[in-house]
């Protein structure tokens, strides 16, 4: 990871866009893994990856979310302009209109089932934009809207490693489920992570969606993954229903949850923030599965 700091934003801001060099920097409190935001002055934001593998999602946020806007009924990011690398900071960046809204949590939304229906709106507005031209999942959105076996062995292993903790045959079970049938229908825009931290509120519901670095084109299963990361049972069925999800794709969509849950779980920490969100979601997959 680069280390950014406030004073490395405000010397690149000097440096390469000295017409914003009196506005004020400050960090945004929920910036996240990929890529480190800060605010610039009240209209915009700076976004610069915090590793190089991150880095390529710069030119694709430049190159399609000016495509996708227009097309949007919530707002999404706008660039307004791309940083170069410099010695002391050797990637690309860029500069953002600011979004007004809270990050979702559950208690700054009026209602689970109406925040369902508004997401999943926003996705089929998304996925009836051309994808023709657009970048087919892989190692650059790490294979978010591709084949879920990519990550086999990885899954199998953090499930070999969960003994006396889960029931192993049973997570087993849900994954090999989630890889036995392939997506075969037209490639689809996929925005790659949708999750609570890229999600705004205002008044309630769902304001706008940021962050589309993992963005590309193929299989919309993997962006289903709030049914499990987020919703209850009622608007889980809401908002899988209004994705018109088949089976396949709802036990793709759960192997997608699957996998970010076992790894979070197992990678972190145990009674972190992070391994208990892990948990949690672990729970809830079980619970909706067996359910079945």
């Amino acid at each position: 990871m680069i280390e950014i700091t406030t004073e490395l934003v405000r010397q690149l801001i000097h440096s390469q866009f000295p017409k914003w060099k009196e506005l004020p920097i400050a960090p945004v409190e929920k910036s996240g893994h990929d890529n480190r935001t800060y605010r610039l002055g009240n209209d915009m934001t700076i976004r610069l990856p915090s590793h190089e593998r991150y880095a390529s999602a710069v030119k694709k946020e430049m190159t399609w979310l000016p495509v996708f806007k227009p097309l949007l009924s919530l707002p999404i990011p706008a660039p307004v302009a791309e940083g170069k690398p410099t010695e002391e900071y050797p990637l690309p960046w860029s500069i953002n209109r600011w979004i007004e809204g809270e990050t979702v949590t559950y208690d700054n939304i009026v209602n689970l089932n109406t925040f369902a229906e508004d997401l999943a709106n926003f996705l089929k507005e998304l996925e009836a934009i051309d994808a023709s031209k657009g970048i087919p999942a892989g190692i650059q959105n790490f294979h978010r809207g591709g084949n879920l076996a990519v990550y086999d062995s990885e899954t199998r292993s953090v499930i070999d490693g969960l003994s006396g903790q889960y029931d192993q045959q049973l997570l087993l079970e849900i994954w090999n489920l989630a890889l036995a049938t392939r997506y075969e229908s037209k490639p689809l825009w996929v925005h790659g992570d949708i999750a609570v931290g890229n999600l705004l509120v205002q008044d309630g519901r769902l304001s706008g969606v940021v962050d589309f670095g993992t963005m590309g084109v193929g299989d919309p299963s993997s962006d289903l993954v709030m049914a499990w990361n987020f919703f209850d049972d009622k608007s889980r069925d809401i908002f899988l229903g209004r994705m018109n999800a088949d089976p396949d794709m709802i036990n793709r969509a759960r192997g997608w949850a699957l996998w970010k849950a076992l790894i979070t779980y197992a990678w972190n920490e145990p009674d972190t923030e992070s391994s208990n969100w892990g948990k949690r979601v672990l729970d809830v997959i079980i619970r909706d599965y067996n359910s079945l």
